[in-house]
């Protein structure tokens, strides 16, 4: 059953839990936005030293993915990027967002033991993307 959502109820006026529903509903999904057949190749192409070779690099990677993750990144990114167009007023700097959402859009598929040093680059992979989405898009 399509559940209807009313979204002139009053529980939808908190920004907070409209944000943490998205960033929730990514968390949940079996798999992440960015699969995990790609996590390693993104963290790859983050550490490349070389910026026009990681820019080709990471866009090259968000073009490979399934249709249904390169859309949907595609429409959440962009989003993204409105929000931080206003940085000034909500404080979410493109830094901010990546904190947010780099964890819940892209994690190994195990939980190993390096996640400390995999959330650097989770989050540089997200802050590349925003700060490049005409060029990837």
């Amino acid at each position: 059953a399509d559940e209807q959502l009313d979204l002139d109820d009053g529980r939808w006026e908190d920004i907070h839990v409209v944000t943490g529903a998205l960033k929730l509903f990514f968390r949940e999904l079996p798999e992440p936005l960015v699969p995990f057949s790609h996590f390693d190749k993104f963290i790859a192409a983050i550490k490349l030293q070389d910026p026009s070779r990681r820019g080709r690099c990471v866009r090259d990677l968000v073009r490979s993915l399934p249709p249904a993750h390169h859309d949907t990144m595609k429409v959440l990114f962009r989003h993204l990027c409105r929000v931080i167009e206003y940085k000034e007023e909500n404080r979410m700097s493109v830094q901010s967002v990546a904190i947010v959402f780099g964890p819940t859009l892209l994690r190994p598929a195990g939980e190993e033991a390096n996640m400390a040093m995999h959330m650097v680059f989770q989050n540089q992979v997200v802050e590349h993307i925003l700060n490049q989405y005409s060029y990837i898009f």
